[in-house]
């Protein structure tokens, strides 16, 4: 039986803006579809095309959930958890390709 890694990713417009939550076991390839524009729906209408947190899962089921959880949180904790990491809400689809090599650039509160 192959392995499966499920990535459950948060997207922002800029700093602080929009924010989506979605599920993939293709994040790479998934963001890039999103900053393309080639998903029709909420991402393409607001402009939602930076990867700014992502946590991998071993079980799809348990992804769901996690991704159903965080959807139903208000912004407040979202930005918290995305901050925890990711500070200087850098886009982290660059990292996956080397662009970015240094830690996280913090940005203005």
């Amino acid at each position: 039986m192959k392995d499966h890694l499920y990535f459950v990713y948060i997207l922002a417009s800029r700093r602080n803006g929009t924010l989506y939550t979605g599920v993939t076991n293709d994040v790479i390839g998934r963001t890039w579809e999103h900053k393309n524009d080639l998903i029709e729906g909420f991402t393409k209408k607001y402009g939602v095309h930076i990867l700014v947190w992502y946590e991998l899962h071993g079980d799809i089921n348990i992804a769901i959930v996690r991704e159903k959880r965080i959807k139903k949180w208000n912004r407040a904790w979202k930005i918290a958890l995305i901050e925890e990491v990711n500070s200087g809400w850098n886009d982290l689809y660059d990292r996956f390709f080397g662009e970015i090599a240094l830690p996280d650039l913090p940005g203005p509160p």
